[in-house]
């Protein structure tokens, strides 16, 4: 069994090797994305060259809350810094809102205006990087999405689902750019303004799950059953008056009371309380803390 300081390491790097990629790759998405929609007269891809733009940023704050995350516990956090990535992914959450809703505004000032005429057709170039940060911004998602389910990292599961909001934006800009090119120019705001609902969908999943993270929200039913059957092979269980679990950041802990026979003497009940802690610990990589209480059974 790999020891602690093991798992942190590996967890460390391979962080730190797809964030690394992330933040190269939205770099020069961005700057490419930006110059297209400048020369090609496109609002929908300038929206989406600052969308990704915000990927970097948002994958930097990713890589400090995971740092933080990391630390030993001590004196102050007896029970480890785990939470300080939820911290990281709700601040990206934020970060996307707010991205979104300053592309949403001009949307929507845009299609409201009435002054369509006014608005200038998106070349052919726009087209074309629009196409490339599809294919690009989804590679990225699957590619960050397999990492953080490795690891179980919250803040780097949201950094994939970034990409992945990324790449609906591209495809609602494609389409924008597309209608603007065919005749109407009012459909490049409308993208801009799909792209911002996607994104703020994007921001409340990622919201929500760091949320339910902090405030101990229990496993799902599956795991806590899974946790049931586990302790109830030991035959010296006779039954479960409780068991409660709470996810800690990207960890769980969990509280059971076990019943044992009550004529045992107080050696042999510590004796199997420490054998289903042991067989959690083991069975459970995911469990950090765990505390058996023994109950006597008349």
């Amino acid at each position: 069994m790999e020891s602690d300081k093991t798992i942190k390491n590996e967890f460390q790097k391979t962080a730190d090797k797809v964030s690394l990629i992330t933040i190269i790759e939205n770099t020069m998405l961005s700057i490419f994305k930006l110059f297209a929609g400048i020369f090609s007269h496109s609002n929908a891809m300038i929206s989406d060259a600052i969308h990704s733009a915000s990927d970097v940023f948002s994958t930097i704050v990713v890589i400090i809350g995971i740092r933080l995350a990391a630390k030993e516990s001590d004196k102050e956090h007896p029970y480890g810094h785990e939470r300080l990535e939820c911290v990281a992914a709700i601040i990206l959450a934020m970060v996307l809102f707010l991205t979104g809703m300053g592309i949403g505004i001009g949307a929507v000032r845009n299609i409201f205006s009435g002054n369509y005429d006014n608005l200038e057709i998106p070349g052919v170039l726009a087209l074309i990087v629009a196409i490339i940060s599809i294919a690009s911004k989804e590679g990225m998602y699957w590619y960050t999405r397999h990492y953080a389910q490795k690891i179980d990292s919250s803040a780097l599961m949201a950094d994939a689902w970034h990409h992945r909001s990324d790449a609906f934006s591209s495809v609602g800009a494609l389409i924008g750019i597309a209608g603007a090119r065919l005749g109407f120019p009012v459909m490049d705001s409308i993208a801009s303004l799909v792209i911002f609902i996607f994104i703020a969908k994007a921001a409340y999943e990622i919201f929500k799950d760091a949320v339910d993270k902090v405030v101990d929200h229990s496993c799902d039913s599956e795991t806590e059953k899974q946790l049931y059957d586990c302790v109830m092979e030991n035959e010296n269980v006779l039954g479960i008056d409780l068991l409660q679990t709470r996810i800690f950041g990207n960890k769980i802990y969990v509280d059971v009371e076990i019943l044992v026979d009550g004529s045992k003497s107080l050696r042999e009940a510590h004796t199997i309380a420490e054998a289903v802690h042991e067989k959690i610990e083991r069975d459970f990589s995911r469990v950090k803390h765990i505390m058996v209480h023994v109950n006597p059974k008349a």
